[in-house]
């Protein structure tokens, strides 16, 4: 598939439930979203047949979001599924990681393909108020627990905010002594309450990946790691944007995702669907095109095809630092 502007769109994010068992500031009120009905949400067997015509059409690629997708019952059972799919070469999954130690072996036998984590600090108690309810160690067990199943590669999200001054250096440490893969995510004011959630972080909040890069490289040189160069030996494989690099020596890799201070527009390749069935082009747009209706209509395939294409069709160049949208990260799937 391409869109109007010659992209090659072959990836699709779905959102299996605006649930989760943390309440991250950035991402949900503290007293969670208002839970979508059971008749509101897709079923597993819908999700499943819009992924069988989406890769006819040429989506080869999916990852599983959220909310927290692992809290979703049946989880397991559509990874299988999914990858018995023709035509589909990989399944994905992003995760806060806390349910991996009792799940990452039943992914992996169902044929997940890799995983990444969102960990946004290794400070427990600053985890604790930026999830305002979740155990730091929980998460780093979650990390254990995939390296342990064998998924590879790993890769950690950490969304990086001017006011929360994280350890960024002790962060990208985590890629030397083991095959981790850690990615810095320039903060997204997504959300009409981005900056009035109670979280306080606004636009000026944003790092820009090359001034982050320049704030690591000078602190790993005071502490003897040198600069970091460009990754090669452990570059790892995947669909996103991010600028890998590598530390000497080190069994992983650093990356940076800049969507603001140096948007990938041109390149984006992918499609989201929300959790209750809405086709979306854009992260930053609130253009959305029902696909649920064309699921449960009762006709052919050439209906959910037609709002496939809809949406294909409705991809902006680019976001043009939209800030702000109409539902929450939570909802749209992270």
């Amino acid at each position: 598939m391409r869109d109007s502007h010659g992209r090659t769109i072959d990836y699709l994010r779905i959102s299996l439930t605006d649930r989760c068992n943390l309440r991250c500031i950035y991402c949900m009120p503290e007293e969670g979203v208002h839970a979508l009905s059971h008749d509101d949400i897709l079923t597993l067997e819908e999700i499943e047949r819009l992924v069988r015509i989406a890769a006819d059409m040429g989506i080869t690629r999916v990852r599983l979001t959220g909310g927290e997708p692992l809290v979703r019952r049946g989880a397991t059972d559509l990874i299988r599924a999914l990858k018995g799919i023709p035509g589909i070469e990989s399944v994905a999954l992003t995760t806060n990681g806390i349910l991996l130690p009792r799940m990452a072996s039943e992914l992996a036998e169902a044929g997940l393909s890799r995983v990444n984590i969102s960990l946004d600090t290794l400070d427990p108690e600053q985890y604790r108020a930026i999830t305002r309810c979740g155990s730091f160690e929980d998460a780093m067990a979650g990390i254990d627990a995939a390296l342990e199943a064998g998924f590879s590669p790993v890769k950690l999200n950490a969304v990086i905010v001017r006011s929360l001054n994280q350890d960024v250096l002790s962060f990208a440490r985590m890629s030397i002594d083991r095959p981790l893969h850690v990615r810095f995510i320039e903060y997204m004011p997504v959300g009409e309450s981005a900056g009035s959630c109670g979280c306080g972080w606004g636009k000026e909040d944003v790092i820009p990946s090359d001034e982050l890069r320049a704030m690591i490289d000078e602190q790993a040189e005071a502490a003897g790691l040198g600069r970091l160069r460009p990754a090669s030996k452990h570059r790892p494989s995947g669909w996103g944007p991010a600028r890998y690099f590598e530390f000497e020596n080190a069994q992983g890799t650093v990356g940076f995702i800049s969507p603001l201070s140096r948007h990938f527009c041109s390149e984006c390749n992918r499609l989201r669907l929300t959790a209750d069935g809405k086709i979306r082009p854009c992260l930053f747009s609130d253009d959305e095109f029902d696909v649920r209706a064309a699921l449960r209509s009762g006709g052919s395939d050439d209906a959910v095809r037609t709002v496939l294409y809809e949406a294909l069709g409705a991809k902006p160049d680019e976001h043009h630092d939209k800030v702000g949208t109409r539902r929450g990260m939570s909802q749209i799937g992270g």
